[in-house]
């Protein structure tokens, strides 16, 4: 898996005042709804498929939070997702030349493992909505959300291995890293949230493994299967690490100050959690009387029950937001976004790809940075 030395260099605190292009990229919004819905018209059939596996009560919890049922289990057309990554995997396959279906069993894999990390983060997080419903947990409980999302890491193995190729075990193995990766920087996220300070390199790195290492298998899976050499599928876990540290940052500005309507999720999320996000630690590390006082606050919070922050008001959560912007934890980060989207960019032209795919893969990106900002 690639590392996130390049990333930490790029990225330091001392290039806060750099000059980076403001202007956000164009959307080639058709390409990338037909990339999408490609996507996800290819991989849910087999989703589902495996999904259904499991056994009663798991299939139609599992359905619940795919968006398929709803919580009386009727059927239902809920929001499951923008389906990124199944979109990834597909086109990775065309990257080493292969047809997009060879991508399917790596899209579906990814998908899962994707999905297991949700069930369980959304458990830990207290998340009570996700995609504009209560999520698993909450319907029908911890230990259904605990069990359902074991069975989706199950299945994505299961998936990979009975195709039963060479090529199989080593997209498995490639799975099964991102997996240990996004399984650490969730433990890292956990860790932080009662820390008086985090570093840069600390949240980055955290928010590599948590996001950066699942989209880069997912742009790297499906060329494996396709027979892809390493160094084809290294360079495309490339492109899509630094994606994944795009992805994270403009997630990061959601959390704090994205539309409700747009998230699917309460006002202020990430203070809620007491998240040591990048616009949060960005901040801190600023300097100035707007970080220092932010500083004081954050610390007093850390020290405070769950109960406590749950009873805040929402001037309390707007005015943390505020010195955050005030420092230029917000500014700060959207340029980060920029920058590692352009780092992504980069990488695609050290290894040969049909042309199209290329600008496929280029149009994705820009997508990532620009959406719902």
């Amino acid at each position: 898996m690639t590392t996130s030395t390049s990333a930490r260099t790029s990225t330091s605190i001392g290039n806060r005042g750099e000059t980076v292009n403001p202007a956000s990229p164009a959307i080639d919004t058709a390409s990338v709804t037909a990339l999408l819905e490609r996507g996800r018209t290819l991989a849910t059939p087999v989703l589902r498929a495996a999904v259904n596996r499991l056994a009663p009560p798991m299939d139609t919890v599992a359905a619940y939070h795919f968006g398929w049922i709803d919580a009386e289990g009727n059927p239902s057309t809920g929001d499951s997702g923008k389906a990124v990554r199944p979109a990834l995997a597909l086109l990775s396959a065309e990257a080493a030349g292969a047809a997009p279906e060879v991508g399917i069993p790596g899209a579906v894999a990814v998908e899962l493992v994707h999905n297991f990390s949700l069930l369980h983060d959304d458990l830990m997080d207290g998340d009570e909505q996700r995609r504009h419903r209560d999520t698993v947990w909450k319907v029908h409980g911890p230990a259904q959300a605990i069990l359902v999302g074991d069975a989706l890491f199950a299945l994505a193995n299961e998936i990979l291995l009975e195709l039963g190729t060479v090529d199989a075990g080593r997209a498995t193995r490639r799975l099964t890293l991102a997996t240990r990766k996004l399984i650490d920087g969730q433990a890292q996220d956990i860790s932080y949230e009662h820390r008086e300070r985090v570093t840069v390199e600390e949240c980055l790195e955290m928010e590599g493994n948590k996001t950066g290492a699942l989209l880069a298998c997912a742009v790297s899976i499906g060329a494996v299967l396709g027979g892809a050499d390493d160094r084809t599928a290294d360079t495309l876990e490339k492109y899509g690490y630094h994606l994944g540290l795009a992805f994270q940052a403009v997630d990061d500005l959601l959390g704090i100050w994205g539309d409700p309507e747009a998230t699917g999720k309460q006002t202020w999320s990430d203070l809620r959690q007491r998240k040591k996000s990048l616009p949060v630690v960005a901040a801190l590390d600023a300097g100035g009387p707007a970080s220092e006082r932010l500083a004081r606050i954050l610390a007093a919070d850390a020290k405070k029950s769950e109960t406590e922050i749950a009873d805040f008001t929402e001037e309390e959560f707007a005015s943390r937001a505020a010195l955050i912007e005030e420092a230029g934890g917000r500014e700060w980060t959207s340029q980060e976004a920029r920058r590692q989207h352009a780092t992504a960019i980069a990488a695609l032209d050290e290894i040969e790809m049909p042309e199209k795919v290329r600008a496929q893969l280029v149009a994705l990106a820009d997508f990532v940075v620009v959406r719902e900002r």
